[in-house]
């Protein structure tokens, strides 16, 4: 089994999140050139672009050590946070889809309430 290195992880998660080099470059903040070495594993990045990229949505925990972040913000249950690292792994035009029909049930769901109380 071949572990990802550095590089086509950092490229995975672009991918993911559905962006080419020079998109997440100038999220970023960076040349595409530099981040065509960062996924080439020619360069490291440093510290400033990695804190641009996860606020991007980069995993940037998964890119550093190949393990993936999970969940564990304040006041989440167990569950709570097992559908948000399900939505976070998932392709932005599956999160889209995600939002959309979470949206739609939240909205039957108040509409039902609202029939009852009448």
């Amino acid at each position: 089994m071949h572990l990802l290195n550095f590089g086509e992880r950092l490229r995975e998660e672009r991918t993911r999140l559905g962006l080419n080099q020079g998109e997440l470059a100038t999220v970023a903040e960076v040349s595409k050139t530099t981040q065509f070495n960062y996924e080439k594993g020619e360069r490291s990045p440093d510290a400033p672009y990695l804190a641009k990229v996860a606020a991007a949505g980069v995993d940037v925990l998964y890119v550093l050590t190949g393990c993936r972040a999970t969940a564990n913000e304040a006041g989440l249950s167990a569950d709570e946070s097992e559908v948000l690292n399900h939505y976070r792994s998932m392709p932005e035009g599956d999160r889209v889809a995600i939002r959309r029909m979470t949206a739609a049930l939240a909205e039957s769901t108040a509409n039902s309430a609202n029939k009852k109380s009448l």
